[in-house]
């Protein structure tokens, strides 16, 4: 019970801010509105390009 209990707050630990970071990254980008998207390339291009423009407003608006 023990190590499972350490098991769990270590993921917890890892997990929280991969989750946060995901959150700050749809609400900044929006990057879940893909739905016009046809294609793998154009999968990939509106990923990195929606990253980019949330990284970019990270930079300038600290």
């Amino acid at each position: 019970r023990a190590a499972n209990d350490l098991y769990s707050r270590a993921v917890s630990k890892v997990r929280q801010p991969i989750e946060a970071l995901f959150a700050w990254l749809i609400e900044k980008s929006d990057i879940q509105k893909a739905s016009k998207v046809r294609s793998t390339k154009g999968l990939s291009l509106h990923v990195y390009g929606r990253l980019a423009a949330a990284f970019i407003t990270l930079i300038f608006n600290s």
